[in-house]
């Protein structure tokens, strides 16, 4: 375990977690902001070992939201044909539309909302995560990310014992 860190180490270790909350405001800030705080700490074994972390689990969350998203991409070109095929039989059809028209709008609806809820889900999960890090930071203690996807290669099992940085 890193034993004796400075304060200094724990504050820019639990910024790095809480600066990916900036996407909220900046496109791609989730990446760019922990990344540069990252670059000009790394030589800080334990704030290196956070930087690591908040950038694999950034990029772990794009991965899953382009997955949620390219799952949905077949079932949204059909409803489109379907709607538009429907627009069309309610022009032709002025005066008599019927329940059959809208046979597949339930199916869909509930893709959709499907869709949005694991997104949703997906949102609070990436909430909980990043807060949960950067307490775990602020404490001096290491944190691995649930369902991150190692792209850059961390030392959480083989942490320094004795490590002291000003």
């Amino acid at each position: 375990m890193y034993t004796t860190l400075s304060e200094t180490e724990k504050n820019t270790s639990a910024f790095i977690h809480l600066s990916t909350f900036l996407k909220y405001f900046f496109p791609f800030a989730n990446f760019f902001a922990p990344l540069l705080i990252w670059t000009f700490n790394k030589e800080k074994a334990f704030v290196d070992e956070h930087g690591r972390q908040a950038i694999n689990f950034q990029l772990s969350i794009l991965i899953y939201t382009l997955s949620i998203g390219l799952l949905c991409v077949p079932f949204f070109i059909i409803f489109a044909t379907d709607f538009v095929s429907l627009m069309e039989t309610i022009n032709s059809t002025s005066t008599h539309i019927s329940l059959q028209n809208f046979k597949n709008l339930s199916g869909y609806l509930i893709l959709f909302g499907l869709a949005i809820l694991l997104l949703l889900a997906l949102f609070i999960f990436e909430l909980y995560a990043v807060v949960n890090a950067t307490m775990h930071a602020a404490k001096g203690s290491v944190y691995k990310y649930p369902l991150s996807i190692p792209f850059i290669k961390t030392n959480y099992l083989t942490q320094p014992e004795n490590e002291h940085h000003s």
